[in-house]
């Protein structure tokens, strides 16, 4: 086994961020190494610990969770997992623009939790299917506001024509089997694909992926998303 994921739970209710903590500290392969209860600390303790992972809550006093997710992620290659009480909290688009990785109920099941954070520390995107119609959403309506396509839609002439591809499978949600069903390909040629274009277009993770397919017409949204 390599070395346990570090994890940074941030949340200003002490029980609901000791519950997480106990939780998570059970696991093997995961070692929360701090606590925050609130933004400002967690940006703080994230900076000093270097945590692989922060579960990060959206309402905070002092610095809430979204701009401590933008801090936390324009600074290190550190995670952020987002809680929230509902699946379309008004706040999903900002946290994900922010640079969160995921999206989590607070309702949870202890195995959705632990499983999360190990998917997202991989470098994997969490998104449950209403978030993702949700930010698709959200996402069209913006850019139909701004009237032009953003200056990123100039990067994707960078891409080749199966990465391209790849990157349409990624935002329509498919996993990596999927895509590489789709294209023929195995599984490890997908994730040498995604990569590719990750880098190739600056971007941290699938979510910004997703956001950014969508954003320059790569992809266009299905009637009933």
């Amino acid at each position: 086994m390599g070395d346990p994921i570090r994890v940074l739970v941030a949340d200003d209710q002490e029980l609901v961020r000791g519950g997480f903590a106990l939780i998570l500290d059970a696991q093997p392969d995961i070692t929360v190494v701090g606590e925050a209860a609130d933004g400002a600390e967690a940006v703080r303790v994230a900076a000093a610990l270097a945590p692989h992972v922060v579960l990060m809550d959206i309402r905070m006093p002092n610095l809430d969770g979204i701009r401590a997710t933008a801090e936390i992620c324009a600074g290190s290659d550190t995670k952020v997992l987002v809680l929230t009480t509902f699946d379309l909290d008004e706040y999903v688009y900002d946290a994900l623009r922010a640079g969160a990785s995921g999206f989590l109920l607070k309702d949870m099941r202890r195995d959705e939790l632990v499983n999360a954070v190990r998917v997202v520390a991989a470098g994997e995107a969490l998104l449950a299917p209403t978030v993702t119609r949700r930010l698709i959403a959200d996402v069209v309506a913006r850019s139909a506001g701004r009237g032009a396509a953003p200056p990123a839609a100039a990067k994707l002439a960078a891409l080749t024509s199966r990465e391209t591809e790849t990157l349409r499978a990624v935002a329509r949600g498919l996993s990596n089997a999927e895509i590489a069903a789709l294209l023929y390909v195995t599984e490890h040629t997908v994730k040498t694909h995604v990569s590719n274009v990750l880098t190739k277009l600056g971007l941290r993770d699938r979510v910004q992926a997703v956001v950014l397919a969508y954003e320059t017409g790569l992809v266009v949204p299905r009637s009933g998303e």
